[in-house]
């Protein structure tokens, strides 16, 4: 955006200032030739009272030599007999007799184009109707002295012009940007789980509206989020009572495979209720973990099994560190999913491999197995309905894990010949894509 005002500005200065420049350079050029023309002719005009008086050419050459042409021997007088006052050497501009007697036939001052610059010829009437003309010679110099300067100056003044309106766009720019970034930096903060970033909102008007509705969205999203946790806590607490009830009629059933089996999940529901319990009471931030650790870890507790089943079990690119934005649980949670959906959807001897890949702003775990594939990538996504008598629950949870970072889940084939599952993590915060014109050109008209 700065960028852009940056260029717009130049863009319409130098054209106002050509626009002016131009027409203002050719002025000073006709300018100049004109005051050039019109000291010749004044100088010309001088001479008209000496030949009307006398005719000699002594006092001639001393009338011509006493003008600022004559003493720099540009002036001659053609007397009617052709003498020339005062005598030219061989080769020295002069005007061609037929511009001569073009001049005498006007009877004013004429300008007529000789070699190296221009002369002008002022016609002088005498007795008998006879006619000298004086000739005085401008060179091409003396019509374009001062032009040059004048257009740098010009143009100096112009660049000026042009830099000054640079500079203020790039500076108001710079005032709208810092604010944008500003803006943006929060929404970026807010989203990884700072909850009590605000901003103080200040640049152009409409980016102060915006400031005030994202504090506003902000204040509200935090009074959402504590009525939601304050609601789960008190479920929770509220599990307790019902919860003790089962564990005195579990240990009333005495010995046996059922009684075991309930006190068992009478015990995992406790543990799962002071985990919502723990998890209501923790800080509102999503945390992050290394996914490298993550996966050697489940890789490593999934492999006992598979090496029981006479299933080959292999990890790759896990040997660094690979910081996600992602609390460890969730992502183990997905990686459990994703390969207990290996060892329930797949026969025995089956291999797998586990991926991480690290890119530019993205992290990725391709979970691949060598089974019979997914038939339908698309319905497998959808949690409930991707077939095989599976409830969808793993992909779903794998799904959410990798949106919940702005990422996604996608289901390919694998290099093993059965299927791949892709999660993609974003680990830099990137600003959402802007709409299309269309799309808000149809919601203004709705309105």
């Amino acid at each position: 955006m700065r960028r852009t005002l940056v260029l717009v500005s130049l863009a319409v200065t130098s054209m106002v200032a050509l626009a002016f420049l131009i027409p203002l350079a050719l002025t000073v050029r006709e300018i100049a030739r004109d005051r050039a023309l019109t000291t010749a002719e004044r100088q010309a005009s001088a001479l008209g009272p000496v030949l009307v008086v006398t005719e000699d050419p002594a006092a001639l050459e001393r009338a011509v030599a006493s003008t600022q042409a004559g003493a720099a021997g540009r002036m001659t007088v053609h007397m009617p007999d052709g003498t020339l006052v005062p005598k030219r050497e061989p080769g020295d501009p002069s005007a061609r007799a037929e511009q001569l007697m073009e001049a005498g036939r006007r009877g004013r001052s004429y300008t007529a184009r000789v070699s190296g610059g221009f002369a002008l010829l002022q016609p002088v009437s005498l007795d008998a109707g006879r006619t000298a003309v004086v000739e005085v010679f401008l060179p091409d110099g003396d019509l374009t002295r001062g032009v040059w300067k004048a257009w740098l100056v010009m143009t100096a003044v112009a660049a000026a012009l042009v830099a000054g309106s640079v500079a203020v766009a790039d500076r108001l720019g710079n005032r709208m940007i810092r604010s944008t970034r500003r803006l943006a930096e929060a929404a970026a903060a807010f989203g990884d789980g700072e909850m009590s970033v605000r901003i103080e909102p200040d640049g152009p008007p409409e980016l102060i509206e915006a400031g005030l509705a994202f504090n506003a969205m902000a204040d509200h999203v935090v009074q959402l989020l504590s009525a939601e946790r304050e609601m789960a806590a008190d479920l929770s607490h509220r599990l307790r009572t019902p919860l003790a009830a089962l564990r005195l009629n579990a240990e009333a059933l005495g010995k046996g495979p059922v009684p075991d089996q309930t006190r068992d999940a009478v015990d995992r529901l406790e543990r799962e209720v002071d985990q919502i319990i723990r998890t209501v009471r923790r800080p509102t931030g999503r945390g992050s973990c290394d996914a490298s650790k993550v996966l050697r870890d489940r890789v490593g507790f999934w492999s006992v099994l598979a090496e029981d089943e006479g299933r080959s079990c292999e990890l790759i690119g896990a040997e660094g560190p690979a910081p996600l934005p992602l609390p460890g649980s969730e992502l183990a949670a997905a990686v459990d999913a994703l390969l207990g959906n290996v060892f329930r959807h797949t026969a025995e001897g089956t291999g797998f491999v586990v991926t991480l890949h690290q890119g530019q702003g993205v992290t990725g775990i391709l979970v691949a197995d060598g089974g019979p594939g997914i038939a339908d990538p698309d319905a497998a996504l959808k949690r409930g309905s991707s077939g095989g008598g599976s409830t969808g629950l793993g992909l779903d949870i794998a799904r959410r894990a990798a949106e919940s970072t702005g990422g996604y889940l996608r289901i390919h084939r694998s290099v093993l010949g059965g299927a791949q599952v892709q999660m993609w993590f974003r680990t830099k915060w990137l600003p959402p894509a802007r709409r299309s014109r269309r799309l808000v050109r149809r919601r203004h008209s709705r309105t």
